[in-house]
């Protein structure tokens, strides 16, 4: 049992515990033949090779690159800038929730206002929010913010029909 921290008084507590004497017993419903077959794979390479072959073999298929794709709900034949993947990656934005506590978080807090004064720039509108865990959340919050604009005054909402579908279902809600 190898990767396991457990000691081997443990190890044989757990299996008396299931009724077997050795790790081996646990498998003796299955014909031997079948327990740990000879398996044909080619020799073993770097990642660097391993990479490179993959990469040869991916570029036999047809992408959306190539042909016209409508998978996505419309989410498609968009650009994302390299430096998109390296902000992803940093821990502050592994998650949707907006950090409440500024003196850990200000870079974080300041990152989020920057974004939103610019986007409230750029499309002219008095407020954007860029702390919602996903798209549905924020057409959710969107209609609830228009509707407590006009005080109860207007009741509909006139959502595009090309607005993701699960994004309306949960408008629906």
């Amino acid at each position: 049992m190898n990767y396991i921290p457990i000691s081997p008084n443990e190890r044989d507590a757990m299996l008396a515990t299931v009724g077997v004497k050795k790790l081996d017993d646990l498998f003796n419903d299955i014909p031997a033949k079948h327990r740990f077959p000879k398996l044909d794979l080619p020799p073993a390479l770097t990642e660097m090779e391993a990479a490179a072959s993959l990469a040869e073999l991916a570029g036999s298929n047809d992408t959306t690159r190539d042909l016209v794709s409508f998978l996505g709900a419309g989410a498609y034949n968009h650009y994302i800038p390299a430096a998109v993947d390296h902000i992803l990656r940093r821990g502050e934005f592994y998650t949707a929730y907006t950090p409440y506590q500024p003196e850990i978080s200000q870079g974080t807090l300041q990152a989020i206002f920057e974004y939103q004064s610019l986007i409230a720039t750029l499309t002219g509108m008095d407020v954007s929010n860029a702390s919602h865990y996903d798209g549905a959340t924020a057409v959710a919050e969107a209609v609830n913010m228009a509707y407590a604009q006009f005080r109860g005054k207007r009741t509909k909402v006139i959502i595009s029909p090309t607005v993701h579908p699960q994004y309306r279902a949960t408008l629906r809600t």
